[in-house]
């Protein structure tokens, strides 16, 4: 059974440049598995429904609604533009599928933090957009906003909509660690 107010987005469609074009929802995840089974495991496990963001050919056997960047080739922002949009007058989860650590816990205090825009960590001055919650009728006009103006960095996005910082102690921060480079697989 899913919450049918929350939708989460797995961001997928980065080329994975520095991965050597890898899918990275496909990397094989601490413990065994994918990334993406694992983050299946925890998003179904809060009864979240489940759409990809970004398509990459190597997802087309996974079973799940693939949304496109709108507009594409502005980076993340077209993707979330694509998720808050597909989420209509409900909540969206927007989770990069390259952050193999973050637990069910840390999902159950996102979905569970008091009601904004966006609610997101925030550690050494920086926002984690892509492992935030986000309002689709609050935050899509700032989002849209910021497309319009060909402004596509997301940090000021969340600046501007009045994010909530979601406290984190060392644990989670070491959580949302994610993986853009071989070194990170390690």
């Amino acid at each position: 059974m899913t919450r049918g107010d929350l939708l989460a987005g797995l961001f997928v469609g980065g080329r994975g440049a520095r991965l050597g074009g890898a899918a990275k929802g496909l990397l094989t995840a601490p413990g065994g598995g994918t990334l993406l089974a694992r983050w299946l495991a925890v998003l179904h496990g809060a009864g979240v429904e489940v759409v990809l963001v970004g398509r990459h050919e190597a997802y087309a056997s996974a079973g799940l609604e693939v949304l496109d960047d709108d507009p594409p080739g502005i980076g993340p922002l077209g993707g979330l533009v694509a998720l808050l949009k597909r989420a209509r007058a409900g909540q969206a989860l927007a989770l990069a599928c390259d952050m193999p650590f973050v637990s069910g816990a840390l999902i159950g205090r996102l979905i569970a933090a008091p009601p904004a825009v966006v609610v997101a960590p925030r550690r050494d001055g920086h926002w984690e957009p892509l492992c935030a919650r986000y309002d689709a009728p609050g935050a899509l006009p700032h989002a849209l906003r910021r497309v319009a103006a060909g402004e596509h960095a997301l940090q000021p996005l969340l600046d501007e909509s009045g994010a909530l910082p979601l406290a984190v102690d060392a644990a989670e921060a070491r959580e949302l660690h994610d993986w853009d480079e071989p070194g990170d697989l390690r």
